[in-house]
């Protein structure tokens, strides 16, 4: 949001400076207590994990995905026009173990539980009907629970978008030759023009809420699907290759690996 002064006519030099200067610092200081809500969608039960926990509880340099994943907004020194208000999704019935595990490991870094949905866009819908006031609120993050090594840089730059555009998210491009599958067969696709989407999703808060008033469609993919429905552009910014989504035992070594290379 721009404000504008509204200046009386034939107002001296002197006074005007000293109205602009007390217009600035009320625009300053109405910017900085602006905060972006982070909405963190843990919903695996690791079923195809084949693990015992869900994915996001498995251990990651030394605590649960999970906590990694939500010290990366929580404890973010990048998003300088403000501060984080830190949403989780959970399934009901892992309520009670998360409450355990923040106990274990000492986890304080501030966060609201809600429940999660059917599916992964039921579960955003519970998360924004949560949010009791939007009054100091300008952009809403979604993001990944097993997202852990989203960096602080990439954060800010998706927020960044999402207040000058509306609505952003990362992408990265495609290394593997891609086939697009057909009822005659299939045939290839030029992968120039195509890009993996990752998270953080970040939107105007108005407008994110707006677009979940929407009935659920099996069609949306993901946040950015929800708001291109409206007619809404979104901006495409650079992601991190190292910001992978963890959904098999090869990916939770992988991003132990690069923990342990940049320690």
């Amino acid at each position: 949001m721009i404000l504008q002064p509204i200046l009386p006519q034939n107002i001296g030099v002197k006074v005007f400076l000293e109205f602009f200067a007390v217009f600035i610092t009320f625009a300053v200081s109405k910017q900085l207590m602006m905060k972006t809500i982070a909405i963190i969608v843990a919903g695996g039960s690791g079923t195809r994990f084949g693990a015992q926990l869900p994915k996001q509880f498995l251990q990651l340099g030394g605590m649960p995905v999970l906590m990694r994943t939500i010290r990366a907004f929580g404890e973010n020194r990048e998003n300088r026009d403000g501060s984080f208000d830190v949403i989780i999704t959970l399934p009901t019935g892992q309520m009670e173990l998360w409450r355990q595990l923040c106990e274990k490991y000492g986890f304080v870094v501030p966060h609201r539980v809600v429940a999660g949905g059917e599916t992964r866009w039921h579960s955003v819908k519970n998360a924004l009907d949560s949010i009791s006031d939007l009054a100091d609120v300008d952009v809403i993050a979604v993001h990944d629970g097993v997202r852990p090594l989203a960096s602080g840089r990439l954060i800010a730059r998706v927020l960044d978008a999402a207040r000058r555009d509306g609505a952003a998210i990362p992408v990265v491009p495609l290394n593997d030759s891609v086939r697009q599958l057909s009822g005659d067969g299939s045939h290839a696709l030029d992968r120039s023009t195509l890009r993996a989407v990752q998270t953080p999703q970040a939107f105007d808060a108005r407008l994110l809420l707006e677009a979940y008033k929407q009935p659920f469609d099996k069609t949306f993919t993901d946040d950015a699907s929800v708001v291109e429905r409206l007619g809404h552009k979104v901006t495409l910014v650079e992601g991190e290759p190292h910001n992978l989504k963890i959904t098999r035992p090869m990916d939770l070594a992988l991003a132990q690996y690069l923990l342990n290379q940049d320690a």
